[in-house]
């Protein structure tokens, strides 16, 4: 029986090859890190613009729950890339390690910030720490967006124009993400300052998405075909109906309209790099998806582990959620 699942062929799974299977978790792994820790970040981002200390830990006691879970599925996604694409594991990783020795150190950042800044009452102390805690938080997702933009492109320099562009449209994504979690979980005049600035946000993401796109269309020709084929063009249109939806998700307060709308937006995001790599995983590197997948044995016992794994770790977050599901009580903190 064993040897019989080990020795599977290479049938097709869900329609698709099992290495093209293998690209789709991939970047569904990097879509649930973008989604769940995005509203982290944009969490960390807004606590910039509160100087009232109840409003600053209100802000603390919606993110202290989860933000530690969610990074589980950045640690998922390098996992699965060093196990099923190792070749661009030790590429992409390699050209890009300073950009992701930062993204650790703002993690860390954003991770010790809260926890400091909850030691001292000290004015100045909370001061420093408070703004530890915003520079981590947005420094993790403008690093993340330069390296997904160096990792489409192809680049091997550290610093790009479209790198920038990108890393600063992911910055106004999870604040967008954010500021929806908020609308969810505060009330009174801090749940209608959010529905401002996530619309605010919702628009400069637009307008720095648009910059993006037509920067590639005009300079970069080995994507501009790509970008016109009809699933880009789809999920390009998407992302302008999920803006549209979540300002006027807004306007009308209806606010898990609004949060979900923010969610496909990080989802559309990843998804529209993943369409314009493929069958290309690594430009750089002239790596096509089918010549860096490991061997078919490893992909199947990958494919078993994964079938019984994710179930659990999806799980989790469910039950994660559902235990602290409801706006936040003015006396709950960190």
């Amino acid at each position: 029986m064993i040897e019989s699942v080990l020795s599977l062929d290479s049938a097709p799974l869900f329609g698709l090859p099992l290495e093209a299977v293998w690209f789709v978790v991939l970047f569904f792994f990097l879509a649930m890190f973008l989604f769940l820790d995005g509203f982290d970040f944009g969490i960390g981002a807004l606590f910039a613009t509160r100087n009232d200390d109840e409003d600053r830990n209100q802000l603390l006691a919606a993110v202290g729950p989860f933000w530690d879970g969610n990074e589980v599925w950045l640690v998922v996604f390098g996992g699965a890339m060093f196990a099923a694409f190792p070749a661009v594991y030790a590429n992409l990783f390699s050209r890009n390690y300073l950009l992701l020795f930062a993204l650790l150190f703002a993690l860390g950042l954003r991770g010790l910030a809260p926890e400091f800044y909850e030691q001292r009452e000290d004015r100045g102390w909370r001061r420093a720490w408070g703004w530890a805690f915003v520079v981590g938080s947005v420094a993790a997702p403008f690093t993340l967006g330069m390296f997904a933009a160096n990792w489409l492109l192809g680049s091997t320099r550290l610093v790009t124009i479209p790198g920038v562009v990108v890393g600063l449209a992911v910055v106004a994504l999870t604040i967008v993400e954010g500021s929806g979690f908020l609308v969810l979980k505060t009330r009174g005049e801090l749940r209608t300052e959010m529905r401002r600035y996530g619309t605010r946000a919702a628009v400069a993401y637009l307008a720095l998405v648009v910059v993006t796109l037509g920067w590639l269309l005009v300079m970069t020709p080995r994507l501009r075909d790509a970008l016109l084929a009809p699933l880009p063009l789809a999920l390009v249109v998407l992302t302008v109906l999920l803006v549209v939806g979540v300002i006027a998700a807004h306007r009308r307060e209806a606010d898990v309209a609004a949060f979900c709308a923010s969610g496909g937006l990080a989802f559309g995001l990843v998804a529209l790099v993943a369409t314009l790599l493929y069958p290309t995983i690594d430009p750089a590197a002239d790596l096509t998806v089918g010549a860096a997948v490991v061997p078919l044995l490893s992909l199947n016992l990958m494919t078993i582990m994964a079938g019984v794994l994710l179930p659990i770790i999806l799980g989790y977050f469910v039950v994660l959620y559902s235990v602290f599901s409801g706006p936040i009580e003015p006396e709950e903190t960190y």
